[in-house]
């Protein structure tokens, strides 16, 4: 039920005023902590996995968000009328089937009707779905993938039909074929003319007396099967690859479901995703910072490029080589690497080096230190 589920801010540890960038955030964080590849075997962390992917996939659309923001989990819940749809035969306000007029108002639109000449039909098969979980580099670069998972296929013995060999099969006695019986019921307006689906035949319209011996009568067996999957480089967390054609066979004659694999994508020890863009911290030495030059930035494919930094940089500084984060799926360009630089204080040193440093310390004073200095300033008022 919907009620049941936890608000979304609270999964995400927000407030109703979280702007675009700190829910982002907020999920990036807690995916990361939750993620079965860093809690293999622990249920509760798979299901906050879930639980942060379900609220982050509402939140992060504003649309939907809006829609969440005034109806809550009513907005995605069928039960509820949409939350915002209201009216109607079917659900919120206006639901007379308590009465019993649902059937009736189906006999007059032909409800019962339409639902035996589905059943007789051509109708599709089941839509499959399956889970792959890659790595970092996998789902940057593309890969191919073999997927094993069990389907369900009209029966080769019997060709679908659910009749033993030699057989085939016979009419419903009871609709004639139709799938739908008529039936006579009093209401509060009288007595009224309804029509059903055939008890006897399920609404097929046809039974089998001697079933098929392979599928026992249901026409249906599932099989293994395993398919080669080729992902896209680019694709990210919670997207998927679709194949038509490899779910379920369908009744009837109709077409076959589809095969949607889910993608799961490992973290990476130093490398973060946002989109398209790549964001990574890269260590640099006090000289470095102080006096600027060029350092090595590394690369998604495992090389590094040249960068240089200016003197006097700080520690957190931010800077984006544009081009350089991962491909556009099914497009064209990159996306931004971004790195961080943080400064690395030596350490073990000497005391020819400590020597060093303490007359660079006093030829400096506090003039090389601007945000020493005011900090001071603002906290003793000198």
């Amino acid at each position: 039920m919907a009620d049941a589920k936890r608000d979304y801010y609270e999964v995400l540890g927000l407030d109703k005023n979280a702007d675009d960038d700190t829910i982002k955030k907020a999920y990036r964080t807690l995916a990361k902590k939750y993620h079965p590849d860093m809690n293999p075997g622990d249920s509760e962390a798979e299901q906050k996995f879930k639980e942060v992917n379900e609220a982050y996939s509402v939140l992060s659309d504003k649309e939907k968000r809006a829609k969440y923001d005034r109806f809550g989990h009513d907005a995605f819940d069928p039960a509820a009328g949409g939350g915002y749809g209201g009216g109607g035969f079917g659900g919120g306000f206006g639901d007379f089937s308590d009465f019993g007029f649902g059937d009736i108002f189906s006999s007059f639109f032909g409800g019962a009707s339409q639902e035996g000449a589905r059943r007789n039909g051509p109708m599709r098969g089941d839509d499959l779905s399956v889970r792959v979980s890659l790595t970092f580099e996998e789902a940057v670069f593309g890969c191919k993938k073999e997927i094993n998972y069990s389907r369900i296929e009209n029966c080769s013995a019997c060709g679908g039909s659910g009749a033993a060999a030699g057989t085939s099969p016979e009419t419903c006695p009871n609709c004639h074929g139709s799938g739908q019986v008529r039936v006579t019921q009093r209401t509060m307006l009288g007595m009224m003319q309804t029509t059903k689906v055939c008890d006897t035949c399920q609404g097929r319209g046809k039974i089998v007396k001697t079933p098929c011996q392979e599928c026992r009568g249901n026409g249906k067996v599932r099989v293994k099967k395993s398919v080669e999957i080729n992902i896209p480089g680019g694709i990210d967390e919670g997207q998927r690859v679709a194949r038509k054609g490899y779910g379920n066979d369908g009744a009837n004659g109709g077409p076959a479901g589809d095969l949607f694999v889910y993608i799961s994508v490992k973290p990476h020890k130093f490398f973060q995703r946002d989109g398209y863009d790549v964001f990574v911290e890269v260590p640099i030495t006090f000289v470095e910072a102080a006096l600027g030059g060029e350092i090595d930035v590394p690369m998604l494919d495992g090389t590094s490029e040249k960068y240089k930094i200016p003197e006097g940089t700080q520690t957190g500084t931010t800077f984006t080589m544009r081009g350089k984060g991962i491909r556009v799926i099914n497009g064209r360009g990159n996306g931004d690497l971004h790195f961080t630089v943080t400064i690395e204080t030596p350490k073990n040193l000497s005391e020819n080096q400590k020597d060093l440093l303490r007359k660079f310390s006093e030829s400096c004073g506090q003039g090389n230190f601007a945000k020493k200095r005011d900090f001071i300033k603002k906290l003793f008022g000198k």
